[in-house]
């Protein structure tokens, strides 16, 4: 009896294991984790037997989760830094860049805010605080209040890289002392809602009708340019970025497996479908 037990213990735990879903845990830039999450689904509605499980808190929060080894792959709105690199090899983690999608970095007002054009210079000004009020720039007379990404988001060190500091690698420039550092691009959103003084930055597949996307010149003799796909892909967007996911080595297994599809031309429909740019051409 207690071998028969002991037997049926055995098979039906070969028939759990058997039964049990292959896990893969993803995390990162909240700023893809509506892609991500499409990708998931669609990907375990034809593979059942994978989970994929897909969580935000930001670049630098997936990033180190990959190199603490808590993640299979991290996704980031931004390179990898040196200091993360190096980290990673101390820790026998290799990081692997794919470049999975592009995106144009929205910056959004109010509808009910007059102001339609911005250059890039301006915009600086506006986000380190040499630019106070909105009549400033020929709208109404109010109080500029600056929302920004907190500092572990990807979208932060971008923005500030390429428009407070513009892609000066020795810039200095910080966001001025009384921007509101939020926790998501949702936060960002719904505080543009209701608030008409109210500036922020964030990835163009969060625009809804609640919020004006600002077209961008990159100076005061170039035109003023949309953040569409289109203009993304043509380069005329002066705000444009890759998108990234990182994993430990070469991709194996299911982690390949799952990368592979995003790069398919089903993942890369996924991508347009969530108002990103594609990496890889879509054809018929």
């Amino acid at each position: 009896m207690k071998k028969l037990c002991t037997l049926l213990v055995a098979l039906l735990a070969t028939q759990m294991a058997s039964a049990a879903p292959n896990m893969l845990q993803i995390k990162g830039s909240d700023t893809m984790v509506n892609l991500a999450q499409s990708w998931s689904e669609t990907f375990m509605e034809t593979n059942p037997k994978d989970f994929i499980s897909v969580t935000g808190g930001g670049s630098g929060t997936g990033l180190s989760a990959l190199i603490s080894g808590t993640c299979d792959i991290a996704m980031s709105s931004r390179d990898i830094k040196k200091k993360e690199i190096e980290l990673a090899e101390k820790k026998g983690i290799k990081p692997f860049e794919i470049k999975v999608a592009l995106d144009g970095l929205a910056v959004v007002v109010s509808p009910k805010n007059p102001v339609s054009k911005l250059t890039l210079e301006q915009l600086a000004d506006i986000f380190t605080g040499k630019i106070t009020n909105w009549k400033q720039l020929g709208g109404h007379d109010g109080q500029i209040v600056l929302l920004s990404r907190e500092v572990n988001s990807g979208t932060h060190v971008y923005f500030k890289e390429h428009v407070l500091r513009k892609n000066n690698p020795s810039g200095t420039e910080e966001f001025a002392p009384s921007a509101l550092m939020l926790s998501s691009s949702q936060a960002i959103a719904d505080e543009i809602k209701g608030n008409a003084n109210a500036i922020g930055y964030y990835g163009m597949g969060y625009v809804s009708k609640n919020q004006k996307a600002i077209s961008i010149a990159k100076d005061a003799n170039s035109p003023y340019e949309a953040p569409t796909i289109e203009n993304v892909i043509s380069g005329k967007y002066p705000i444009s970025r890759p998108m990234y996911l990182y994993t430990n080595g070469e991709p194996k297994g299911l982690v390949k497996k799952f990368v592979d599809f995003d790069l398919s031309k089903q993942g890369q429909e996924i991508v347009v479908k969530t108002d990103f740019v594609p990496v890889n051409p879509i054809t018929k």
